[in-house]
């Protein structure tokens, strides 16, 4: 499919019949048998899937950390899929914002130092402007009072908004979050939510892949594979995600 076949304004990615397959010892896994689906410039996805349904493929090709075996996906204007290495790790490093579990800080830097990671690989030196941009997204997370703090100094919660605020600093097309709260407690989980809620009503692209399905009524739209294929693609309406979010607080283990 070329780019004349079809628009690319207005979205942040666009999957078209993409499909991955790999060979493990002389048998050919399918992992990804045609998927298909848009992100709208503004979105909030949550993709989800059961073990083998192939979400973890298509969180690696949307990430730019691997090629498909064939189909397309449309980053703004590029078909990212046709892209040399070295092109993607452009893409990585310039239009998309990583989260993960894990949080992947560097224990060395300071919370301002790791918003400034993503940038540091882009080869330049730090202008004024970057720099003041790393102070103020750590502000806008709540954590103006602890630049200077490393990840050994703060919470898991804390450690996750640093994550959060590292992958603004590109300004990325969109916020591709793993499993951002699968080492949080329920309180903290909420906490990130309400974090991705608030970009996402300011403008922000979310794709966030989860297997809890209450956390999947967060997002405006949940994209379900299984077997490598789409098998929905459906809205949450306001009133689901107004009913997900109450019961998340009224649920909330008392603190004592």
């Amino acid at each position: 499919m070329t780019q004349d076949a079809f628009t690319t304004e207005g979205y942040a990615c666009r999957v078209v019949d993409l499909k991955k397959e790999y060979v493990l010892k002389s048998e050919t896994v399918r992992a990804l048998r045609g998927v298909t689906f848009d992100v709208p410039t503004g979105d909030y996805v949550a993709i989800m899937g059961p073990s083998g349904s192939g979400k973890s493929t298509l969180l690696n090709l949307l990430g730019c950390l691997d090629k498909p075996s064939s189909g397309s996906l449309w980053l703004g204007h590029d078909d990212v899929a046709k892209m040399s290495d070295d092109q993607l790790a452009d893409i990585r490093s310039q239009r998309i914002g990583f989260v993960f579990q894990a949080y992947n800080l560097i224990q060395q830097l300071t919370v301002v130092e790791n918003i400034q990671v993503p940038l540091f690989y882009q080869g330049k030196p730090l202008t004024a402007a970057q720099k003041n941009r790393s102070i103020e997204l750590a502000k806008m997370v709540g954590l103006g009072d602890r630049l200077g703090h490393r990840p050994t100094q703060l919470s898991g919660g804390q450690q996750q908004r640093v994550a959060i605020a590292r992958s603004l600093v590109n300004d990325p097309y969109f916020i591709l979050a793993d499993e951002p709260t699968g080492n949080l407690d329920s309180r903290t989980t909420e906490e990130i939510l309400q974090t991705f809620e608030r970009l996402n009503n300011e403008g922000r692209t979310v794709i966030l892949v989860t297997h809890e399905d209450e956390v999947s009524k967060r997002a405006k739209r949940v994209v379900r594979l299984k077997d490598g294929r789409l098998q929905w693609d459906k809205i949450n309406t306001q009133q689901v995600r107004d009913e997900a979010a109450k019961y998340a607080i009224d649920n909330m283990p008392v603190e004592v």
